[in-house]
C-alpha cells in the first residue's frame, strides 16, 4: 500500500514590530507545535513588511528580533525550514509569472488591501498585489498546508484560485494548498480588549522588560464594577488573557474569586502579571545566548534559504517551462 504523503506547512510572519502574546498564541505556538506533524517552512516576511515599514535601520532590527524571537521560543531548525523571505529571491519572479493569471477583481475583493489602506497605509501597487507575493511564498514550496486565522483563510482561498487558473491554463505545476483554521485562542484581546495588534498599539510584548510589561498589563481596560461586589469573568479582558497561560484548576480558582467579590481588577493583573513573567522566563534566558551569538542566528537563516531554495528553483523552473520561458 501506498504510504500517506508527509503533510509540507508554511507560515510567515511580518517584522513590522516587536512581536506580542497576540502573535505568540496566535501564530508561534501553533507554528512550532507544527514542526512535529510534517514538513515545515516558516519565513521572516520581510519583502512584505517594506509596505508598511520604510526605516531600513528599524526593518533589519525587527527581522533579527523576530529570529531571536522564534529561535528562544523553541524553533528547531533541524525540523522547521526557518528564512528570510528576501533570502529566496525566486519568489518574486514566481509572483510575476503567477500574476498574468490573477484576475483584478479578484484582487480587488481583498479585505486586506481595504483594511489597511482604512488605517492610513498608502495605497501602492505592492499593497494591492500583496495577495500574488503570498500566493508565491505558499506555491514556491508546494506547501499543502497553510495555517491561518479567520481572518486571514480568504489569503489562502486566492492562493488557491491562481494555483488553479494557471494549472488550468499551463498545465498541472503547483500543489493546490489547504488552509487550517487554528484554535480561536488565536483571536487574543489587547489592553483596550479589541484584538491584540501592532496597529491598534494595545499590545503586550513577549519580551518587553520587566518594568515595561507590568506597566503594559496595568493598563488593561476593565469596567467600573467596585471590589467589594462579584464579577463577571467572561467579559473580562484580564481573566481571557489568564486562560491563556493556566490549567484548567488555576482558571477555576481565579474565576471564583471574581464571582465571590472582594477581589479587585488591580490583584487580577498582579496574577496575570505573574503568570506571564514566569512562562517567558526560560524563553528569556535562551534569546540573551543568542543575542550573543549573532552569527549562529544568520547561520541558521542562511541554511534555511539554501533549503527553501532548493524547493523554489524546481517550482520556478516548472512554472517557466509551462509558460515557454524554458
Amino acid at each position: 500500500m501506498e504510504s500517506k504523503k508527509r503533510m509540507r506547512i508554511l507560515s510567515g510572519i511580518q517584522p513590522s514590530g516587536k512581536l506580542h502574546l497576540g502573535n505568540y498564541f496566535g501564530m508561534m505556538q501553533p507554528a512550532l507545535e507544527l514542526q512535529q506533524q510534517g514538513d515545515a517552512y516558516l519565513f521572516i516576511a520581510d519583502y512584505h513588511a517594506l509596505t508598511t515599514v520604510s526605516d531600513p535601520a528599524i526593518l533589519r532590527k525587527n527581522i533579527r528580533d523576530v529570529a531571536l524571537d522564534f529561535l528562544a521560543c523553541g524553533l528547531d531548525d533541524r525540523k522547521t525550514v526557518f528564512f528570510r523571505q528576501s533570502d529566496v529571491p525566486e519568489v518574486l519572479e514566481l509572483s510575476w509569472l503567477l500574476s498574468i493569471v490573477t484576475p483584478m477583481g479578484l484582487l480587488e475583493r481583498c479585505h486586506s488591501y481595504k483594511d489597511k489602506t482604512a488605517k492610513g497605509i498608502t495605497a501602492s501597487h505592492a499593497l494591492f498585489s500583496y495577495p500574488v507575493l503570498m500566493a508565491a511564498d505558499i506555491l514556491q514550496v508546494q506547501a499543502t498546508t497553510v495555517p491561518v486565522g479567520r481572518d486571514q483563510k480568504q489569503h489562502v482561498e486566492v492562493t488557491r484560485d491562481i494555483a488553479l487558473k494557471f494549472n488550468s491554463q499551463f498545465g498541472e505545476t503547483f500543489a493546490i494548498p489547504d488552509p487550517v483554521i487554528r484554535n480561536e485562542v488565536a483571536v487574543v484581546p489587547g489592553v483596550d480588549g479589541q484584538k491584540m495588534s501592532k496597529s491598534y498599539n494595545n499590545t503586550i510584548e513577549i519580551f518587553g522588560a520587566e518594568k515595561q510589561t507590568k506597566s503594559q498589563i496595568m493598563r488593561i481596560v476593565t469596567d467600573s464594577t467596585p471590589l467589594e461586589e462579584s464579577k463577571d469573568p467572561s467579559t473580562c479582558t484580564i481573566f481571557a488573557l489568564y486562560k491563556l497561560f493556566t490549567a484548567e484548576g488555576d482558571r477555576s480558582e481565579m474565576e471564583a474569586k471574581y464571582r465571590a467579590g472582594g477581589f479587585g481588577y488591580g490583584s487580577a493583573k498582579k496574577a496575570l502579571f505573574e503568570k506571564v513573567w514566569s512562562h517567558f522566563e526560560p524563553f528569556r534566558a535562551r534569546r540573551a545566548e543568542l543575542e550573543n551569538d549573532p552569527a549562529y542566528v544568520e547561520s541558521v537563516l542562511q541554511n534555511g534559504a539554501e533549503r527553501a531554495r532548493i524547493e523554489a528553483r524546481k517550482t520556478l523552473k516548472a512554472a517557466r517551462r509551462a509558460t515557454g520561458l524554458e
